[in-house]
């Protein structure tokens, strides 16, 4: 298919969109016998465990530095070693605690994840590493091993497919991301889609924040050739697929030789359930969005993102982040660990300072590849309780650090039914929504445009996560109605589609009760 046909996108975007009667006409029964398993595993693969005690060291540079963190430009080399990459694939992808309750047990990651069905698998292309040969690897989240799917350096496969991007060239080692999509299609069927790039993103946000914290050179790669990657990692694109690239570290010298076209894998895993639904609509957007060829990637990267003027219509109210003097001096991994999917957020304001902050440290710049470098979402915001600022609907001027009020008022009760008439959105103290001009970044970009704008929306809103939990408060990501959301915020937003909406405020503690030796603890 044609990434120029963008039919293809028009007519994705517009069948998965949300609305009160799709909502209540597409009611479906889970089949919970029938549930896919959360990990993927090779079952004829030796595992070669992860040192685990390379997580007893955290790094020095606080959280919200961390995450708001510029790209870092490396003169030197610096490639990542064994315990360094062990570090990002855990506090990226891992599980970071396990929670007994009755009937079951709930384990967390490092990131969120819609439905917490965790569909994004990470993959590891390197050269000769300081502990670890040169390969394919695949991160086994379930017993926290690598295993290797091919021997040898294959980074030049990557370079091509990524029609020769610098920051690859350079890179010692890249993570693959992709997405297992009948894993998280079993719930949310083609709406999945556009869960492949939140879910990634949010997996994106840690990892560019603990690349950072350690002074790794990271970027994100959205730009390459479909194909290549899939056959490189033994993907069947139908099932599973790659969706992004992170080029990690930076080596002298040349980079490597001109790759010859790796043999076909053919690896045994375990099924992911008895049996797996096919929604045809994911893998026609998937196929309308690839890229064919090393050239066609070079064309993609080289196009323009025209910058549209985002003039203010109202009065601004600068932001005012708290001092980095005054900033918790706390690491990202702690607030990493600490984080989670708010479920009750009681109904008390927040500063306007925290917000300030969150809203500052998550929206510095993503080091990526989208052409012409510039955002491709727009933040809006219904504020409920936030000391200091009046309730009401806001735009963020990026650009001038600072918030427009477009209609004063409290609502709490549209909040909460934008977010498909979920108490947390009404409950929040802040909810914040991304929109993009759709029409532009399709003119630029083509269907891959859709596909970056998910992922940042994703980014975005991962680093919005992070931000909260390093001071302390609480996040959750939810869904929404689609044209509600556009139609709330206009006429400001005329014409703009919602890709993420982020809820922000103070938790209600979570109790969990856990049953040892016959006694129940909390």
């Amino acid at each position: 298919m044609d990434n120029r046909d963008l039919q293809a996108t028009w007519a994705y975007h517009d069948v998965t969109k949300h609305s009160h009667k799709s909502v209540r006409s597409g009611r479906q029964e889970l089949d919970w016998g029938n549930q896919p398993r959360p990990f993927k595993i090779y079952s004829t693969l030796e595992p070669i465990p992860l040192p685990r005690d390379a997580l007893a060291e955290h790094s020095t540079i606080p959280a919200l530095q961390a995450i708001a963190a510029p790209e870092i430009r490396a003169g030197r080399a610096a490639a990542p070693d064994l315990k360094a990459l062990t570090r990002i694939l855990y506090y990226s992808g891992g599980i970071t605690r396990r929670i007994a309750y009755p009937g079951g047990e709930m384990l967390f990651r490092a990131a969120a994840c819609t439905g917490a069905l965790y569909h994004i698998e990470l993959y590891l292309i390197c050269g000769d590493l300081p502990g670890l040969p040169a390969g394919v690897y695949h991160f086994g989240v379930h017993d926290f091993a690598l295993r290797r799917l091919r021997a040898g350096d294959f980074r030049a496969v990557v370079v091509q497919a990524t029609g020769g991007e610098p920051s690859v060239a350079a890179a010692p080692a890249v993570i693959a991301c992709s997405s297992t999509f009948w894993r998280n299609a079993w719930k949310y069927r083609a709406r999945t889609y556009r869960h492949c790039f939140w879910d990634n993103g949010t997996i994106l946000a840690n990892m560019l924040a603990v690349a950072a914290a350690h002074r790794i050179p990271a970027r994100v790669i959205v730009g390459f050739v479909d194909g290549a990657i899939n056959h490189l990692l033994g993907l069947d694109a139908a099932q599973e697929a790659a969706l992004s690239l992170v080029a990690l570290g930076h080596a002298s010298g040349a980079p490597p030789r001109a790759p010859q076209t790796p043999e076909p894998l053919s690896l045994e895993t375990v099924p992911l359930s008895r049996s797996a639904v096919d929604y045809p609509a994911i893998r026609v957007m998937h196929a309308a969005s690839s890229l064919a060829d090393p050239e066609e990637v070079a064309r993609w990267r080289g196009q323009t993102q025209p910058a549209v003027p985002f003039a203010p219509r109202g009065r601004l109210l600068p932001i005012q982040p708290i001092n980095d003097a005054e900033l918790p001096e706390e690491p990202v991994e702690p607030a990493i660990l600490r984080r989670g999917s708010a479920r009750r957020f009681l109904r008390e304001p927040i500063t306007f300072a925290q917000f300030s902050t969150i809203l500052d440290r998550a929206t510095r710049g993503i080091p990526v590849d989208f052409p012409g470098g510039i955002a491709l979402n727009d933040l809006y915001l219904i504020a409920n309780a936030v000391e200091n600022l009046a309730a009401g609907a806001y735009v963020f001027h990026r650009d001038r650090r600072a918030l427009e009020l477009l209609q004063e008022g409290q609502f709490r009760s549209q909040a909460g039914y934008l977010a498909l008439e979920q108490a947390l959105g009404a409950d929040a103290s802040v909810d914040v929504y991304l929109l993009t001009d759709l029409r532009r970044v399709l003119a630029a970009s083509g269907n891959r445009g859709y596909r970056a704008a998910q992922l940042e929306a994703g980014i975005t809103g991962g680093k919005f996560y992070l931000a909260t939990y390093a001071l302390r408060l609480g996040a959750t990501g939810l869904t929404f109605y689609d044209d509600d959301v556009t139609a709330f915020f206009s006429p400001q937003a005329t014409g703009k589609s919602v890709t993420f909406l982020t809820a922000l405020g103070k938790p209600a503690r979570r109790i969990f009760a856990r049953e040892v030796g016959g006694a129940t603890q909390v």
